[in-house]
């Protein structure tokens, strides 16, 4: 196989792979850094990747294995911990991983098996440990920002079946902006474009300039805001999205940030 066809591959499965790196990581600089090093490799080695069969699962498998070596990267001077030694070191269980795996990025439990180098039946074993954890998480507040009804609602159905309570359903960054601080949410689920020509991603900025929270985004272009190239989200789903992506997005964005309790009426 050619190594210009196995690098074409590469190329084309990166803003999937960043997604991955992203919301396992909880950051975007600290994602892409490890797919960074991924690059790295794959540049210093060709052989690491020597074809195009399976080549997402091995991509996915040698992501893994320099992930689990980013906490040996060298300290920086005064013995300040890198922004991906810091993430390294709140390492999620394999669990999440597995999940993530399985529900954000598709792959079946046969391959997430291989990418996490288990067996069929522990790496099943793990997604129904995550599973459980994910519907113990604490309950948040949720304000969603979506243009078109019938799918705010269908967000909202699935966050509020997780256990959490939605605030609001805005259509414009003018009412987002005003119901993020009237209702204080502890999670914002955002789609990109919005009813009035406004953007999610300029409402999402306002919002977090106010509190530190974390942000979903919601997109049918996904690779246009994962190109690793400037400031871009750290979680998102894809429209049309699957019900189980949507909760393990939200599962895994809460991971990173002590939830918000929904107050008493």
């Amino acid at each position: 196989m050619p190594a210009t066809a196995v690098s074409q591959a590469v190329v084309h499965q990166l803003p999937f792979l960043r997604r991955y790196a992203r919301a396992l990581c909880g950051d975007q600089i600290a994602g892409d850094e490890i797919v960074k090093a991924v690059l790295e490799v794959i540049v210093a080695d060709p052989r690491v990747i020597p074809d195009v069969t399976d080549l997402r699962v091995r991509l996915y498998q040698l992501f893994h294995k320099v992930w689990m070596s980013a906490g040996s990267l060298s300290a920086p001077a005064e013995d300040a911990e890198t922004d991906i030694q810091r993430r390294v070191s709140q390492l999620p269980a394999q669990d999440r991983q597995a999940l993530l795996l399985v529900a954000m990025e598709g792959f079946t439990l046969a391959e997430a098996a291989i990418v996490l180098g288990r067996n069929d039946s522990e790496t099943a074993a793990l997604v129904d440990q995550a599973r459980l954890a994910m519907a113990q998480q604490e309950s948040t507040r949720v304000l969603v920002i979506e243009d078109e009804p019938i799918i705010g609602l269908d967000i909202a159905n699935i966050v509020e079946s997780m256990g959490h309570r939605v605030v609001g359903i805005a259509a414009t960054r003018a009412e987002a902006e005003a119901l993020a601080l009237e209702k204080k949410p502890g999670l914002v689920l955002a789609d990109i474009q919005l009813a009035d020509g406004s953007s999610g991603i300029d409402a999402a900025r306002s919002i977090l300039a106010g509190a530190d929270i974390p942000i979903v985004f919601i997109t049918a272009y996904p690779e246009r805001l994962l190109t690793g190239q400037r400031p871009e989200p750290t979680y998102l789903v894809t429209k049309p999205f699957a019900v189980d992506t949507v909760k393990v997005t939200i599962a895994q964005a809460l991971f990173f940030r002590q939830a918000q309790p929904v107050a008493a009426e």
